[in-house]
């Protein structure tokens, strides 16, 4: 990883790197292992899909990861489904707890949006905040000269975040 990072010129800490819950739980011992020395190198972790894995809290607090990401299978039934609710709220007390960011995935509708927001989660990505789009696009849309989706803003209130989250 430092040989990649050095022949690109990317700071360590300008990398996010997202690795599988599932993939994590294989070899516990080895990826903590490795998690800590990418930690060291000063790379961000988050930690995706979580919640659909055969995750251990043991390990949990172990991992040096910067963020959760909740699996869009929990957000997706949102705000209809109790259960859901009731696990992404675990979810995020959770997080908190440990201090760790949270980031819902799959976020589609105005009302996830909102309900996720009204429970603490800082951070969201999905269709409802933008469709995938191309370089160019992308650079519009952080220049400020074009919005996606500018019916949003009124339609339900605000977005979880108004950070991009990749």
């Amino acid at each position: 990883m430092q040989e990649a990072l050095n022949a690109s010129g990317l700071p360590p800490s300008a990398l996010r790197l997202e690795i599988t819950e599932t993939a994590v739980m294989k070899d516990p011992e080895n990826a903590l292992a490795t998690l800590h020395r990418l930690r060291q190198m000063g790379v961000g972790l988050k930690l995706d899909d979580f919640g659909t894995g055969y995750s251990s809290l043991t390990y949990l607090h172990r991992f040096p990861i910067d963020t959760l990401k909740i699996d869009r299978s929990f957000v997706m039934r949102l705000p209809s489904a109790a259960e859901s609710v009731a696990i992404v709220r675990a979810i995020l007390t959770l997080a908190r707890s440990l201090e760790i960011d949270v980031v819902a995935e799959g976020v589609e509708t105005g009302r996830q949006a909102q309900l996720l927001r009204s429970m603490g989660c800082e951070y969201g990505q999905g269709f409802w905040y933008s469709r995938p789009v191309d370089l160019a696009t992308l650079r519009e849309l952080l220049a400020g000269r074009i919005l996606p989706r500018p019916e949003r803003a009124t339609s339900v209130g605000p977005p979880v975040s108004d950070r991009i989250v990749a």
